[in-house]
């Protein structure tokens, strides 16, 4: 589904790294600000994993506390671009998009694809939009990792990076993939992952949906973070549950993996990287260490990169970064700001 706040940019015959043609790309994306005449103001920002191209505009946004008039990200400045990843379930071409050879959705047949493809596809969308050079290209979680493979693949294409709690090198393997279906074979009318119209049924793909998502918000953080804002255990149960039915009925359980397997092997090569570089990891994110830091940085500038880290001291894990931003707000914005 795609988000009433999005927009859809299409492109034909997409070739994709394999050398399989996708005959449709769509890509769901959404913008922030003005481009300004020389369309150089622009920045890119990349969702993570599980998430969607609304990055602010309203206090939904998953970039709400950066993203805005007058923040760290400043929307009176900047012009801010938002695109959904290829291969995910809000908007963009993926496992729910229809396959011409079958007039039924893709499901796991959807070509194979990577993290090259992935940028190559926001690559097209950013062109089309008219946009120059890229003032920063920045990203949340994979989306961090998209940010270095941004740097590496297409280095003259920005001035600036900021990978927020993401890694430059993923460590996927074909095992994770495996785990990741196989949370869904016993769900009833999963039929091998063409599950489609049968995702209600009772033990279906709905509540094993909601079940993966209540346990991945409590391991990325928002469960300390309830309990240190909101004083009713139940609320707080409510909220979480809340927010793991939203987007059940969202997302695509075949997007949990395709999104993954697209990862495997995916490593940006520092040597090619050209643009300063501010690394952001939170000090209690269980998901991306933070002793990854000091090294990624260490290598970036032994390549003769302007790179800094910067460790975000936030008791909320993985969603830290943008639960906490006002503790580390003020260090992006200067960053940004002595980028020209």
């Amino acid at each position: 589904m795609i988000l009433e706040t999005s927009t859809t940019f299409t492109q034909p015959d997409f070739e994709l790294s394999s050398g399989a043609v996708l005959p449709t790309l769509d890509l769901a994306y959404e913008t922030y600000g003005t481009l300004d005449a020389n369309g150089d103001n622009a920045i890119l920002m990349c969702h993570g994993y599980t998430n969607n191209p609304h990055a602010g505009g309203d206090a939904m946004g998953w970039a709400a506390n950066l993203l805005g008039s007058g923040k760290a990200i400043d929307t009176d400045k900047y012009f801010v671009v938002c695109s959904n990843m290829l291969g995910s379930a809000y908007g963009s071409s993926g496992p729910a998009s229809i396959n011409p050879a079958t007039n039924k959705p893709y499901g796991p047949d959807f070509p194979k694809y990577t993290t090259l493809d992935m940028i190559a596809a926001q690559k097209l969308l950013i062109d089309s939009l008219g946009i120059a050079q890229l003032k920063a290209v920045m990203g949340y979680s994979y989306g961090g990792h998209l940010t270095y493979l941004w740097g590496a693949t297409y280095p003259d294409r920005m001035r600036a990076l900021v990978p927020i709690a993401g890694v430059i090198e993923r460590k996927t393997t074909p095992e994770d993939i495996a785990r990741i279906r196989g949370r869904f074979v016993d769900c009833a009318g999963w039929n091998d992952g063409h599950y489609y119209g049968n995702e209600d049924l009772p033990g279906g793909v709905r509540e094993k949906m909601i079940a993966v998502r209540i346990e991945t918000l409590k391991n990325y953080g928002l469960g300390d973070y309830l309990k240190a804002t909101v004083d009713d255990p139940a609320k707080r149960d409510r909220i979480i549950h809340d927010r793991a039915k939203t987007w059940a009925h969202q997302f695509d359980a075949n997007s949990l993996s395709i999104l993954y397997e697209a990862g495997i092997g995916s490593k940006a090569d520092a040597a090619n990287i050209k643009a300063p570089l501010l690394n952001a990891l939170a000090n209690s994110d269980s998901v991306v260490d933070v002793k990854l830091g000091q090294p990624t940085v260490d290598l970036l500038r032994s390549h003769g990169v302007d790179a800094t880290f910067h460790e975000i001291d936030t008791p909320y894990g993985h969603t830290g970064p943008m639960l906490d931003a006002h503790v580390w707000a003020d260090t992006l914005s200067a960053f940004l700001d002595r980028t020209p």
